[in-house]
């Protein structure tokens, strides 16, 4: 049956703009990180994107790595377009990035002009697009030139391979060196898309400050730190769950003293009637430079969820500080070393 969105997508949905760009982004996004892979059946998949769509989820965050394996969440992706949604191509922000391992040798990974370009052309082959929204650098590579990664950044938009430009993963310092170049190179940097949530503060307050000051959006990652901050682990790691299959998300990392925070954060949330999840996103959403938050999902309703936390976003001072307590670092940045430098 050929799909056809629903005609309210838009009625609810929350948009803000990313930094001070013509951009715009709805405050909740999809992220294909992880279910969207060959593990995955395509059905589910499309299942997630349409009503993601339906629900006025315009923007489609991808990576060239997303799978597993490699690759192949692009190429579902792509599947997705060209049986569903092709015809709402311009309702719709397509983004990818290149940066982390993806095939080998020297060109392979990192941040060298070789890599990204090379790289950006195998994305909208998979996805069969012309171009893409928006093209990240996935991570700073501190042994490339930054006026190297940084242009050919702009050679993709130059060459119509994309519309704007983002970083991901980068220290307050190197953002505000790469805005410099890009911005003499004459294509600005529109958003930046580092790992944020309540157990994983590490943008405040020098890289939001730098992005609010230079005018640059922030789309923040993990903001559910990998289903962490969901009621899945208030009761210890259960069986089929991310952190018992030993991938991005340790099982050491669901330790007594970080379930005592999750817990906490929990009953802040019942309070307010939300879930631990909704309360989490809401949280990130609550600064005003935050554009969108990047959530992942494994099934509709999941999704549905989600996006119910924009139903309620407003704190009060009280609650804040005492979600202060409990919303502290339990070192499960697993991207740190790419904004050290």
């Amino acid at each position: 049956m050929t799909y056809v969105p629903a005609d309210d997508r838009y009625e609810h949905m929350r948009y803000r703009r990313s930094g001070r760009s013509g951009l715009q982004l709805p405050g909740v996004s999809l992220g294909l990180w992880q279910n969207f892979g060959y593990d995955r059946p395509l059905d589910t998949s499309r299942a997630i994107v349409r009503r993601a769509f339906d629900l006025g989820i315009t923007h489609f965050d991808l990576a060239n790595n997303y799978g597993p394996p490699f690759g192949s969440a692009e190429e579902n992706f792509g599947r997705l377009m060209q049986q569903d949604l092709a015809p709402y191509r311009d309702e719709l922000i397509i983004s990818s990035k290149a940066g982390y391992d993806m095939w080998p040798g020297p060109y392979g990974e990192w941040g060298s002009r070789k890599y990204l370009l090379a790289s950006l052309d195998q994305s909208l082959q998979r996805m069969g697009l012309d171009y893409v929204d928006i093209f990240y650098s996935h991570r700073f590579d501190p042994d490339t030139p930054l006026e190297e990664t940084m242009g050919a950044l702009d050679t993709a938009v130059r060459q119509g391979k994309a519309l704007y430009v983002g970083i991901s993963s980068y220290s307050a310092e190197k953002t505000r060196e790469a805005h410099a170049i890009l911005r003499e190179l004459g294509t600005p940097l529109v958003i930046h898309q580092p790992s944020y949530s309540m157990l994983n503060r590490w943008i405040e307050p020098d890289l939001l400050d730098a992005l609010g000051e230079l005018g640059i959006g922030c789309i923040v990652f993990s903001p559910l730190a990998q289903g962490m901050l969901t009621d899945k682990y208030l009761d210890g790691i259960p069986e089929g769950s991310r952190a018992s299959r030993h991938g991005s998300l340790s099982p050491d990392l669901i330790n007594q003293q970080t379930l005592a925070k999750i817990r906490a954060l929990n009953q802040i949330a019942s309070r307010r009637g939300q879930t631990l999840a909704q309360l989490a996103l809401a949280w990130t959403l609550r600064d005003p430079r935050v554009t969108s938050a990047l959530i992942g999902a494994s099934s509709v309703e999941q999704l549905e969820a989600n996006v119910a936390a924009l139903d309620k976003l407003d704190f009060s001072e009280e609650e804040l500080a005492e979600i202060d307590q409990y919303a502290t670092e339990a070192e499960i940045n697993i991207w740190a070393e790419s904004s050290k430098t």
